[in-house]
């Protein structure tokens, strides 16, 4: 038998062994037979120097690729049962098993919802609105004059447009005008939502926040009725035994204006870098609509009156869950995510 047909029986011998590797152990005993100094191989490639010149080339060809194949498919092999080894020895099948962690409802979303069912139960419905706003309903329809500091670019994110009429909504109010523009009165609507400012980041503002804005209109609104309704609330959210306060204010889409503080939950009302030394913690405006309002959106004055208010969600949640850094909400850290 010459060296070609011996090379061609040894490829068919190596293809028949590999097939039947089913184990580390098999694969070395196949290594030390045929790719060891004194293997199989090795006394191929010995066998080609008595091969006459014109049949090397050929032969040569044959024994390397025959030698390729088989390193080959030892490696190939061997990085499989090295590979079932490592995962036999990381896996105890005697620890009993993992139980999969849910997630929750983020903080915010949990008191903007709890805030929402509150007003649903008196009579409110929900209504929504665009982020990106135009002056008009953002400012205009709210009878903020051109001068209102509010428009200035220190205050309000503007998008650069080439009409320069769009911002990011400075607050869910442009929700309400929307409202009033397709529906006539009685009108009783919440409307939740995130809002933008433009506000130095501190332990008690951030330029990106929530809230819950709300809108009475109809016949013999009183202001009486608007500090019931937010006296009702402050109760079912805070507990029974909670203080709060109505302060005179100012906005320019309702009048009278006041705003609603709470004590503050540090100091206990003492005073502290929270509160500003005030004892209070102020979380809503709130106010008559300003007939204005009322008369840039085609509805009478004479015959309609009604209450707006605002709260802001993420200092409501700080004031009930005792948090004390607003930043907190924001950086997504999991220690913190968890306990709510």
């Amino acid at each position: 038998m010459n060296l070609r047909d011996r090379i061609l029986s040894l490829r068919e011998e190596i293809q028949s062994s590999i097939g039947g590797i089913t184990s580390a152990e098999m694969l070395e005993e196949f290594r030390l037979k045929h790719l060891v100094r004194k293997g199989t191989l090795q006394a191929m490639v010995e066998a080609l120097r008595d091969v006459p010149v014109e049949e090397k080339p050929l032969a040569g060809k044959e024994l390397n690729s025959l030698k390729a194949f088989a390193e080959g498919e030892y490696k190939r092999l061997k990085e499989t049962f090295d590979n079932q080894g490592t995962a036999e020895e990381l896996l105890d099948t005697t620890l009993p098993g993992r139980n999969a962690e849910s997630g929750h409802l983020h903080i915010i979303t949990q008191t903007m919802d709890e805030i929402t069912r509150i007003f649903a139960a008196l009579g409110f419905t929900v209504e929504e609105g665009p982020e990106i706003e135009d002056d008009y309903h953002n400012f205009e329809a709210l009878n903020f004059p051109p001068d209102h500091p509010a428009r200035d670019m220190q205050d309000t994110f503007h998008i650069n447009d080439p009409v320069g009429k769009y911002l990011l909504r400075t607050h869910t109010s442009p929700v309400q005008v929307r409202v009033m523009e397709r529906q006539k009165p009685p009108i009783r609507i919440i409307a939740p939502g995130r809002v933008y400012r433009n506000e130095a980041i501190s332990a008690r503002s951030y330029c990106i926040f929530h809230q819950i804005e709300g809108l009475v209109v109809d016949e013999g609104v009183t202001f009486s009725e608007l500090q019931g309704t937010l006296l009702s609330f402050a109760k079912q959210f805070y507990g029974a035994k909670s203080v709060v306060r109505f302060r005179p204010s100012f906005f320019p889409f309702t009048e009278p204006s006041a705003e609603m503080d709470v004590t503050c939950y540090i100091c206990g009302g003492k005073g502290c870098r929270i509160c500003k030394g005030t004892g209070w913690l102020e979380i809503l405006g709130c106010g008559m609509v300003h007939p204005k309002v009322l008369s840039n959106l085609n509805i009478d004055p004479e015959k309609y009156t009604g209450y707006a208010f605002g709260i802001g969600i993420e200092r409501t949640a700080m004031l009930k869950y005792g948090i004390d850094d607003i930043r907190i909400l924001y950086e997504n850290d999991l220690r913190v995510l968890k306990q709510f």
